[in-house]
């Protein structure tokens, strides 16, 4: 063989390996932009400075005169969110949002010298960690119907299935429902819902809430919450939404649940507590028009407990024959029957009205709302405790300098009904002193979107 032939095939092997590498190379950039393609990666986060012309001390409401004319400023991270999902092919896909509420939580240990060297755990800051959504959904008919298993959240009021910082004016989420009920709202459950072109539909199957959970202040809030590593599931609810888009620019929504919430609990239930189930209903309606270069929403929540006297003693008893220790995470507080929460806001587009700013696509809403709400509006106790009714009025702007990004500032003011004390002094000790008004001025960043 001479040189010229030996000379051929080492060229013809070296193509041969550098076409295959080609092809190798090729495969795994395919592979790589396919798992791209399946990939969902977004999130929002949320940033806010306050400056309260109250206090916000925890005996405002019982001693008002003590603590009027005072004021505090706040700094504050409320929402950091991260979510990632993935579509696995043939119908089939999971998701995950995992949430650091208040700059998330920090803890350290320490060698305290005074004793002896001994290690001790320091929580240096506040905050929490929730792991919100964890699904996993199957596809059916091009997603008129779909069944999710996994942590969901439970879609009853506004907030809980709008609650994206670009889906609310306010730089705080809005009180009303974000008060009375757990928000946002996430359990463990199974969900059957679709989407047509002019329906969305929705229905699931959770665990009940914790009735030792429930508070006067908050109603039932803090009732999906769970203090152990898992949920206790020994009463079970429903709940349900529809929204319709059928008019342009307009989406109308109702949305319920019922459960129970009495048993929901390790403690020890004696007979005398036998017929109690603590049922929950609630009743929500909501819209958003957005059109015309306005925004509107409008939300509307009514709740009802059952047996809410007796949950309320058995709470107390808990903590009256030392039950639970020091520290415990469960109330020890008179519940309302009952709790109401509405609200409406708008808002116009003032740079749709200039030609440069709405060629650059970006928007300056000027906005107002109002809202009412009560977590003890129907009840044996309600009466002691008419702080819990609450008016707000805020006025602000929301600035998009790009469609996932908005800045917010606002002026808020939290008021409360005077009393009716028929022409008596404050000496008198039938006077009720009213209690102070809360106004806020509050600034704030947000983003909101998807990044792959």
């Amino acid at each position: 063989m001479n040189v010229r032939k030996i000379l051929t095939v080492v060229a013809m092997v070296m193509l041969t390996l550098s076409a295959y590498s080609q092809a190798k190379d090729t495969t795994k950039v395919s592979k790589i932009e396919t798992a791209l393609s399946r990939l969902s990666l977004g999130g929002y986060g949320e940033v806010a400075l306050s400056r309260n012309f109250y206090s916000d001390h925890f005996n405002r409401y019982k001693d008002p005169a003590s603590y009027s004319g005072k004021s505090h400023g706040r700094f504050d991270i409320p929402h950091v969110v991260l979510n990632i999902g993935y579509d696995f092919g043939k119908g089939w896909s999971f998701g995950s949002e995992l949430e650091y509420e208040h700059g998330g939580t920090e803890s350290a240990v320490e060698i305290d010298a005074e004793e002896s060297g001994e290690f001790e755990a320091e929580i240096e800051k506040g905050g929490e960690v929730a792991l919100e959504q964890f699904w996993i959904n199957k596809q059916f008919w091009k997603g008129e119907l779909n069944v999710k298993a996994g942590e969901i959240i439970v879609p009853v009021g506004y907030m809980n299935q709008y609650h994206l910082p670009t889906e609310f004016f306010t730089v705080y989420r809005p009180e009303g429902e974000n008060t009375i009920l757990p928000n946002t709202w996430h359990q463990v459950g199974i969900s059957l819902w679709g989407r047509t072109q002019q329906w969305r539909y929705e229905v699931q199957l959770l665990s009940g809430l914790d009735s030792e959970r429930f508070k006067r202040n908050y109603f039932v809030h803090y009732g999906a919450n769970s203090p152990y590593e898992f949920k206790i599931a020994n009463s079970y609810a429903v709940s349900a939404r529809v929204d319709n888009y059928s008019i342009k620019g307009l989406r109308i929504g109702v949305s319920g649940y019922y459960g129970h919430s009495f048993r929901n609990t390790l403690a020890k239930i004696g007979t005398e507590y036998d017929g109690v189930k603590g049922a929950l209903a609630i009743i929500s309606g909501d819209f958003t028009l957005n059109r015309f270069n306005w925004i509107a929403r409008g939300n509307f929540t009514y709740a009802h407990l059952g047996d809410a006297d007796k949950i309320s003693e058995f709470n107390k008893s808990n903590y009256t024959h030392h039950k639970y220790q020091d520290g415990s995470p469960f109330a020890n507080e008179n519940l309302g029957s009952s709790a109401i929460a509405w609200g409406i806001e708008a808002g116009y587009d003032i740079f749709s009205q200039i030609h440069k700013t709405r060629a650059l696509g970006q928007k300056l809403y000027v906005f107002g709302r109002y809202e009412y709400y009560n977590s003890m509006f129907r009840g044996t106790y309600k009466n002691l405790y008419k702080y819990t009714a609450k008016n707000r009025l805020a006025f602000g702007v929301n600035y998009y300098p790009i469609k996932q990004v908005v800045v917010k500032g606002e002026y808020s003011y939290r008021f409360f009904k005077k009393p009716n004390n028929n022409g008596l002094t404050s000496d008198s000790p039938l006077y009720v002193q009213p209690y102070n008004n809360e106004p806020s001025i509050n600034i704030g960043i947000a983003y909101a979107g998807w990044f792959l």
